[in-house]
């Protein structure tokens, strides 16, 4: 599904973040930046150790914040990391979940990236509920689509068809609530 806000694009997939050809891709991170499971795993298996000695001199990164590395051996040239909350029920998760979106891109487009890949951050071991992420994740991209102009196109890569479904699901109600949003493809 393929929505237009002002100029840019949004995308929403099911795939394999490892495999994205945008500039950058996130990484959903630890606090330490450090290879563990689920996706931040799967980066570092394919960037090589190369990314993890990168990751050890940028002394962790703290919830909602993002910094950059290179790709190595992945198809994206950079990889932003940035680390979610571990979901508690609290109203301030849906905060810091924002601020994971939102200031990646920002970190993207100050570096001069135009394309961006996001997981679904917090939805896996940190267990932040699919749907709830979902409307996080979006309106925060929209919501910087509609501040920011030089961002060409932001890809949520989603793991299931279950996770794409409920992605797809939340965007058409944004869809349907903001003529802003232009709906491109189903």
């Amino acid at each position: 599904m393929k929505v237009k806000i002002g100029s840019s694009t949004l995308e929403l997939i099911k795939g394999d973040i490892t495999k994205q050809r945008t500039e950058a891709i996130v990484n959903a991170a630890n606090k330490k930046l450090a290879p563990g499971g689920g996706v931040a795993g799967a980066i570092h298996r394919v960037a090589g150790p190369e990314l993890w000695e990168e990751c050890e001199g940028l002394g962790g990164c703290r919830t909602g914040e993002a910094k950059m590395t290179k790709g190595y051996r992945l198809p994206a040239r950079y990889v932003v990391h940035t680390v979610g909350p571990v979901y508690s029920g609290d109203p301030e998760d849906a905060v810091l979940l924002g601020d994971c979106y939102i200031n990646s891109l920002k970190l993207a487009l100050k570096s001069g990236i135009k394309n961006i890949s996001f997981p679904a951050i917090s939805t896996g071991v940190f267990g932040y509920p699919l749907e709830e992420a979902a409307i996080v994740a979006l309106r925060s991209a929209i919501d910087f689509l509609k501040r920011n102009d030089g961002m060409d196109l932001i890809r949520f890569v989603l793991y299931s068809d279950r996770a794409r479904r409920i992605h797809e699901t939340r965007l058409k109600e944004l869809v349907k609530k903001d003529s802003d949003i232009e709906l491109i493809e189903e």
